[in-house]
């Protein structure tokens, strides 16, 4: 089974850090961009299996990345993981399409779960 890429969004570069750390010690390969518009880019180059994005970011946010991920047929089926210190419901009233939420400051404990949940579970592929 060819390795798991997992894109993680997120502009605080020790939170990015420590993320793409714990999930490469898992296993999975990590990607890093800083906002929702790097990540597109790298998007273009690269198919994640996820993706693990704040909700409040410069430039592009987390919401802004999710609805663009969910309008574009290739990217759409991709899991999306909403990451923020903000309560889910103000998350939601922007954006609601996501596969799962994580309130920051999160545990790694509360972190694998969901992120192995969501890279074994079989989704169309957007081609």
């Amino acid at each position: 089974m060819a390795q798991q890429t997992i894109l993680v969004v997120e502009d605080e570069y020790g939170s990015a850090e420590v993320l793409q750390l714990v999930l490469e010690i898992e296993g999975y390969r990590v990607l890093l961009a800083s906002n929702g518009r790097e990540a597109l880019d790298l998007m273009a180059q690269h198919r994640p299996d996820l993706v693990l994005t704040d909700f409040m970011m410069p430039i592009m946010s987390g919401a802004q990345l999710g609805a663009a991920l969910r309008e574009r047929p290739a990217t759409s089926p991709i899991a999306i993981v909403m990451m923020s210190a903000a309560e889910e419901s103000v998350v939601r009233r922007q954006f609601r399409d996501y596969n799962a939420f994580l309130r920051k400051p999160f545990s790694v404990e509360a972190l694998l779960p969901v992120v192995r949940k969501l890279v074994s579970t079989p989704r169309l592929t957007g081609t």
